[in-house]
């Protein structure tokens, strides 16, 4: 699947979007296979309460399942004004 980051989370990747192959049943267990990846994925992943997610470009709950999902986009939370 593809990986989308946005904002912050793209500066302390290193990449816009990555392709990863995942054997992960939801996208909090995503989120801990990203974590182990490099110090910039721990350190993007480390305080999830500031951030959000959508599934095929859908918002979602870190519970969603990932089965025959083909997008992940993770970005912090959206601010008006």
């Amino acid at each position: 699947m593809d990986v989308l980051y946005f904002a912050w989370l793209r500066e302390r990747i290193g990449t816009n979007r990555e392709r990863v192959e995942s054997s992960a049943a939801t996208v909090a267990d995503l989120m801990a296979e990203l974590e182990a990846r490099s110090d910039g994925h721990a350190l993007a992943f480390a305080d999830k309460t500031s951030l959000r997610v959508a599934v095929d470009q859908e918002l979602a709950e870190f519970s969603a399942p990932l089965a025959g999902v083909r997008e992940v986009a993770f970005f912090p939370p959206m601010t008006g004004g």
